[in-house]
């Protein structure tokens, strides 16, 4: 079964195309390492919830909006090859400059996920 990478970020929305730009280059390495899909999304339908929801849980500000996205891979064991190769790609060292993140890495949310339906 396939395995995915899921993420969700807040974006400042003034943000959202040098994102955007990002995210297609980095998107690229990881499609040429293997990834079998690749997608990010910008929040169109998300309300804050009363417990909990994609804003809360970004502590989003009013100025920014939700990203969620995934990486599909053919298992767990392709997922570890490939991150470890696009983690040590110069391109993506090149990408990743501290001083000018689009977004606040500190409030993203990330994590591996087993299949359990695949239609």
């Amino acid at each position: 079964m396939p395995y995915i990478d899921g993420f969700i970020i807040a974006v400042p929305r003034k943000n959202v195309d040098a994102y955007r730009k990002l995210a297609r280059k980095c998107g690229k390495i990881w499609r040429e390492f293997g990834a079998l899909d690749y997608r990010e999304a910008v929040a169109d339908d998300v309300q804050v919830g009363k417990l909990t929801s994609f804003p809360r849980a970004v502590k989003m500000k009013p100025d920014e909006t939700v990203i969620f996205s995934y990486i599909l891979y053919k298992s767990r064991k392709d997922r570890d090859r490939i991150n470890k190769k696009v983690m040590a790609d110069p391109r993506m060292a090149k990408m990743m400059d501290p001083k000018s993140p689009p977004f606040d890495s500190k409030r993203m949310i990330f994590g591996g996920f087993k299949t359990i339906v695949d239609l």
